[in-house]
């Protein structure tokens, strides 16, 4: 396609520019767009060369003209450096994110949750933020199918409160090697109430999600956000 004034060109290469910036979801497509757009300086020379040269010598060109067309392709310029800038940053973001993820691998996290993942012989800990008030903790545990294993109390500390299951049931015998879901209730001036338990995972990958930023932790109790954790160990 050719064009007959520097304007001509600005004008739909702005709009070109415009639809590129629009689907940058597509980071290949859109890369590839914003590189064939650049307007280089030997191009606009060029331009305004050939406009010169092809100009009604009765007509002449309005030097007016010249500015209102430099301003449309600083316009476009603009439009494809923000483009390239914000491309950057979200790949800048998505290193950011990479890094912090790959740090967190095999360490112990604590984050909401309420089901925890017991090995054989061993133990769950948590913790639970207590409201002022609160004379008595209890913690229930209760396996995969809903059957109550364990009910023990916790001390209640100011803020947060950690606790431990030590893998016992009711009776005292160990409790077998699988899943168990916690809840806690709380007595607080009187009034019982239920809080929201935080377990301890061991972290043993991570994943990105590339449209979101957004990084899930691969844990021992299962996939977690990365906004749950309140806590690394």
């Amino acid at each position: 396609m050719s064009y007959n004034t520097i304007s001509a060109y600005a004008s739909q290469t702005a709009a070109n520019a415009a639809a590129a910036a629009n689907s940058s979801s597509n980071s290949s497509s859109a890369g590839g767009a914003n590189s064939s757009l650049a307007l280089t300086q030997n191009d606009f020379l060029q331009l305004l060369v050939t406009q010169m040269q092809n100009q009604d010598p009765t007509q002449p060109t309005n030097p007016s003209q010249f500015v209102n067309e430099f301003s449309a392709l600083s316009e476009v310029s603009g439009i494809n450096s923000m483009s390239n800038s914000m491309s950057a940053l979200s790949n800048s973001m998505s290193s950011a994110q990479i890094l912090s993820g790959t740090n967190l691998i095999g360490h112990t996290v604590i984050a909401s949750g309420n089901s925890g993942s017991l090995t054989a012989g061993g133990s769950i800990t948590g913790a639970v933020n207590v409201p002022a008030g609160t004379s008595a903790l209890t913690v229930q545990v209760t396996d995969a199918s809903g059957q109550l294993v364990r009910t023990f109390s916790v001390a209640p500390q100011n803020g947060v409160t950690p606790f431990t299951w030590d893998g016992t049931t009711n009776s005292g015998g160990p409790a077998p090697a699988g899943t168990y879901n916690f809840s806690i209730s709380a007595d607080t001036n009187g009034t019982q109430s239920s809080l929201t338990p935080e377990l301890a995972y061991q972290v043993n990958s991570v994943t990105l999600d590339p449209s979101t930023n957004s990084l899930t932790l691969n844990t021992n109790g299962g996939s977690l956000p990365l906004s749950a954790v309140s806590q690394v160990m």
